[in-house]
C-alpha cells in the first residue's frame, strides 16, 4: 500500500561544509526580479493567506503563492527558461542581464545581432510553454518535445506560443536526452532545468530566475505577517525549482532560515532516493512515472540543485497521488471566509502534505521532528493552476484519487 515516507536531514544545521549558494542570494534574485519588472504584465503573484485553513490544521498562519497568475500563463515555469533565454541572449551579445530590459531584447538590432535561433527542450507542459512564448516574444524559434502521456491541452498551449512541438513515446527523462542529442547535432540552443556535467550554466540561470517568486513571496510575507515564515514546503521534479528558492533561504537568512522540506510523488522521488542513499550522490528512478503530478514526473535530479537540497533542506518527503488530490480540493473548497485558490496537480501537493502531518495520528512522528505547532507560519507555493483542466475537474468536482489509509 502507498505510504508517506519522511526522511530528516540531520546535518542540514551542522557547521560543516556546504555547496556555495551565493549565486542564489539577494543580490541575484533583485537581478532577475528587476528584469521580469520590464516585461509587460509583470506584477508580483499574490500571496494568499488561508486563517481558516491554519486554524483547522493548528498553525499560527498558512500562505499561498498562487502562482497561477504569472504572465498569464497559469504557471511559475516563465521565471526559469524566460530568464535563461534572455541569459543567453546577453551572453551572445557580450552585455549583462542587469543592463538590458525585454524592450531592447525584442528590438531589430539585437534580432540582427544574435540572428535566429532555436532554442530546445523536454516539458510535461508548463515549462515548455514559458520556453514557447519567452522564445516567440523574442522573434525566435523553439521544439518541444513531451513524454508520453502528456495532455493535449498543454501541447495545445506550447504550440498557441508558436513553438512546433509533440507528445513521444517516452518518459521525461528520455525526452531530455532527445532534446539534448538534437541540440547538439542541430546547433540548438537548450534550455532545460536538469543538470549534469557539462551542461550547467543554463540550469544555473534556470534556478537564478526561479528566486523571482521567492524573493517576491518573503517581501509579502513579511508584510502580511510582520515576521518571515518559520516552514517552507517545496514540491520537487529535478529540484531546480526547490533547489532555487532553498538556496535563496539559505543565502538570505543562514542558519536562521526557515525549516524547509521537499515534497515528491512516491512514482518519481529521486530527491529522496538520493537522501535515502546517505552517499551524498544523486540516484535516479527508472521508467514511466505515472504519477498524477505530470510537472514531477522527474527521475534524475539536476546536479546543482540537489547539492543544495542535500546541504540544506531540513527533511525530505515521499508520497502518494491522493495527497495532491486532496490538496487541490481544500484550496478550490476553502473553509469559512478563506479565498479559493485553482491549483493543479504538481501545485497542490505541499498543501496537501501539510494537512496529512498536521492531521494524521500516524505522522505525528513528522510533525514533531519539523517542531510544526500553533506558532508556525507555514508557506506553500502553488506552482500552476489547472494546466490540465479535464484533470483538474476530475479530481475536485468527481473525486479523482480518493484519500485512502495508509
Amino acid at each position: 500500500m502507498s505510504t508517506t515516507r519522511f526522511i530528516a536531514n540531520k546535518t542540514a544545521r551542522a557547521a560543516t561544509q556546504k555547496v556555495d549558494v551565493d549565486f542564489l542570494s539577494v543580490k541575484h534574485a533583485k537581478v532577475a526580479r528587476d528584469f521580469f519588472s520590464t516585461i509587460d504584465g509583470y506584477a508580483p503573484t499574490p500571496l494568499v493567506g488561508l486563517p481558516a485553513l491554519a486554524a483547522d490544521l493548528g498553525v499560527a498562519s498558512f500562505h499561498v503563492k498562487d502562482e497561477s497568475k504569472r504572465f498569464g500563463l497559469n504557471a511559475f515555469k516563465v521565471l526559469g527558461c524566460g530568464f535563461a533565454i534572455a541569459n543567453h541572449i546577453c551572453e551572445v551579445l557580450d552585455t549583462p542581464i542587469s543592463e538590458m530590459s525585454m524592450e531592447k531584447l525584442c528590438s531589430a538590432e539585437v534580432r540582427e545581432a544574435v540572428g535566429e535561433i532555436t532554442f530546445v527542450s523536454a516539458t510535461d507542459g508548463n515549462h515548455g510553454r514559458g520556453v514557447a512564448w519567452a522564445a516567440n516574444k523574442l522573434g525566435q524559434k523553439s521544439v518541444i518535445y513531451m513524454p508520453k502521456g502528456s495532455a493535449k491541452a498543454r501541447l495545445d498551449n506550447i504550440r498557441a506560443e508558436g513553438a512546433d512541438a509533440s507528445i513521444t513515446d517516452m518518459n521525461y527523462d528520455d525526452a531530455v536526452r532527445l532534446a539534448w542529442q538534437n541540440s547538439q547535432e542541430k546547433g540548438w540552443v537548450m534550455v532545460q532545468d536538469t543538470a549534469w556535467d557539462g551542461y550547467e550554466k543554463i540550469p544555473g540561470w534556470i534556478m537564478q530566475g526561479y528566486t523571482t517568486l521567492a524573493f517576491e513571496a518573503l517581501e509579502q510575507f513579511e508584510e502580511q505577517e510582520g515576521a518571515r515564515p518559520t516552514h517552507v514546503f517545496l514540491q520537487a521534479g529535478v529540484g531546480s525549482f526547490a533547489g532555487g528558492v532553498q538556496g535563496l533561504l539559505a543565502a538570505r537568512y543562514g542558519d536562521d532560515r526557515p525549516k524547509t522540506v521537499i515534497v515528491e510523488p512516491e512514482l518519481a522521488d529521486c530527491i529522496f532516493r538520493s537522501a535515502q542513499a546517505a552517499d551524498g550522490d544523486p540516484h535516479f528512478v527508472t521508467g514511466d512515472m505515472a504519477t498524477v503530478m505530470a510537472g514531477l514526473a522527474c527521475g534524475e535530479p539536476n546536479t546543482v540543485g540537489w547539492g543544495i537540497l542535500r546541504d540544506y533542506s531540513d527533511g525530505y518527503i515521499s508520497c502518494p497521488d491522493w495527497v495532491a488530490a486532496n490538496g487541490m480540493r481544500m484550496l478550490a473548497a476553502p473553509k469559512g471566509s478563506d479565498p479559493k485558490v485553482i491549483s493543479g496537480e504538481s501545485g497542490a501537493v505541499t498543501t496537501g502534505i501539510v494537512e496529512c502531518i498536521m492531521h494524521r495520528p500516524e505522522l505525528a512522528a513528522i510533525r514533531e521532528n519539523l517542531e510544526l505547532d500553533e506558532s508556525s507560519r507555514v508557506l506553500v507555493i502553488s506552482t500552476e493552476g489547472d494546466t490540465d483542466p479535464e484533470m483538474y475537474r476530475r479530481i475536485t468536482w468527481y473525486g479523482a484519487y480518493p484519500e485512502v489509509d495508509e
